[in-house]
């Protein structure tokens, strides 16, 4: 009793702790989103799995709810303790910018992040806090229905430095996501990035009434354990999670065209939406789900060589599919 008395207590300090940290909220009229902004003091989130611009806490268009806490326990240093829709950076198959080069005690570099140091000779490992040596000079630009983020980082020991730029706009029913990463260092920045999403639409338990679509025939390379299937170009839920039940999958299938960056969520006894487009080739897919939130996981390349920049959009048009 008393242990389930302390996750009461921590669930409900989480969902009412929002406006201690430092947010906007920005509207055109037909949506209204809270979006936090980073800090590495005060930030919602700190830690150095994610890119710290951009986090939506609260997405409602109408009467449906997009985004927002899917996790129960919160700390801002847990390396997904972080709201949608979200980005992570990595170079190679699983590493981080400069970390494979860099050697124990030097520093590596996590963009949307910082300076990272390095602290054993151990292989990158995602879902680790790692020590934030420089988390560079970060400039935020509002108004009424956007937002954008300015990073500038230069970590001149390991010869790579940028500016990323990243923009939420609210346009008509749709969020857009305008990216701009300029290499500013003396070495390429070789980095792909994908967009986790952690979607909750109406705060609804993932589970048979939520359906994603694809626009080409999907191939889960995976076992799906049950917990979902694909049938044509959907993938459907077969039973409701419960708390610490996932299913993940990489999904094949798609070309290089950019027009299969396209997909579909939707939940049948809400209604609500959400149709997702991008602007580049999709490089890799996954697919994730735990028993709050639905994450389609598209990756793209944006690798940039000095002197030049890479710019990519992500598109969320939302309705209602009733």
């Amino acid at each position: 009793m008393k242990g389930w008395l302390i996750l009461l207590i921590a669930m409900t300090l989480a969902q009412t702790a929002p406006e201690s940290f430092p947010q906007a909220t920005i509207s055109n009229g037909r949506i209204r989103a809270i979006v936090y902004f980073p800090n590495a003091k005060t930030g919602y989130y700190q830690g150095t799995r994610f890119d710290w611009s951009g986090m939506v806490w609260s997405l409602k268009w109408k009467d449906h709810e997009y985004f927002g806490q899917w996790f129960d326990r919160y700390d801002p240093k847990t390396h997904d303790a972080i709201t949608g829709p979200v980005e992570e950076f990595l170079t190679g198959a699983d590493s981080a910018l400069g970390y494979d080069e860099a050697k124990p005690g030097e520093t590596f570099v996590r963009i949307g992040v910082g300076t990272v140091r390095k602290p054993s000779e151990q292989a990158y490992r995602r879902y680790e806090t790692y020590e934030i040596v420089d988390s560079g000079n970060r400039t935020v630009n509002k108004d009424a229905s956007a937002v954008e983020f300015i990073h500038e980082l230069d970590d001149k020991s390991s010869g790579y430095a940028y500016v990323y730029r990243k923009k939420l706009r609210l346009v008509k029913d749709t969020l857009v996501l305008e990216h701009r990463l300029k290499n500013t260092g003396r070495k390429p920045i070789s980095t792909s990035v994908y967009d986790h999403n952690f979607f909750t639409l109406d705060t609804q338990q993932t589970g048979p009434d939520f359906v994603l679509r694809f626009p080409f025939d999907p191939r889960a390379m995976r076992p799906l354990n049950g917990f979902a299937e694909l049938r044509g170009r959907d993938m459907t839920f077969l039973k409701t999670f419960e708390r610490g039940q996932t299913v993940f999958s990489e999904i094949e299938g798609f070309g290089p065209r950019s027009s299969d960056y396209d997909f579909r969520l939707e939940n049948k006894k809400t209604g609500a939406g959400v149709h997702i487009t991008g602007d580049r080739p999709l490089l890799k897919l996954y697919f994730w789900s735990a028993w709050k939130t639905v994450c389609p996981e598209p990756y793209i390349d944006v690798s940039v060589a000095p002197g030049q920049e890479s710019t990519w959009r992500i598109t969320y048009e939302f309705y209602d599919r009733r």
